[in-house]
């Protein structure tokens, strides 16, 4: 599955390993946590380029077959390029770490990582609520002063 896919970074690195058996899925889980993504935030229309008056950032949700809402993300934002063409109004985005997504998300959220690409992964609804819980339980390393 992931024969022709170059990762470009060590959370894709892992995804490769842990899809083709070498990482257990726990020890993936785990990392995942502490790992930063990418989030597709819908590009506020401004006089001035590249500036966005408002503090909120609407992220790219999607709804899945089944009614229930998928919030997008991604290993990089040069892997969100190729999806985010059928999406024009979602050019911006945030790099920022998967835990501090899973703080901020809503219950019945399902989340899509790399999704039209060869090496991804997709969390029902009650996986991420699991994510959710376990992010809480994890201790926070020390930041460097």
């Amino acid at each position: 599955m992931s024969d022709n896919f170059s990762a470009h970074n060590e959370l894709e690195s892992k995804l490769v390993a842990a899809q083709d058996g070498e990482l257990d899925s726990e020890q993936f889980m785990r990392e995942l946590l502490q790992a930063q993504v990418f989030m597709p935030v819908e590009d506020e229309p401004s006089g001035i380029q590249g500036f966005q008056r408002s503090a909120r950032a609407n992220p790219l949700t999607l709804q899945s077959e089944d009614g229930q809402h998928v919030l997008v993300l991604f290993t990089s934002p040069e892997r969100a390029k190729p999806f985010l063409a059928d999406f024009p109004a979602y050019q911006g985005g945030l790099l920022t770490e998967f835990s501090w997504i899973l703080e901020r998300i809503g219950s019945g959220v399902a989340i899509s990582l790399n999704p039209g690409v060869a090496v991804g992964i997709d969390f029902d609804a009650s996986t991420v609520e699991q994510l959710i819980h376990a992010s809480r339980q994890q201790p926070v390393s020390p930041s460097a002063s």
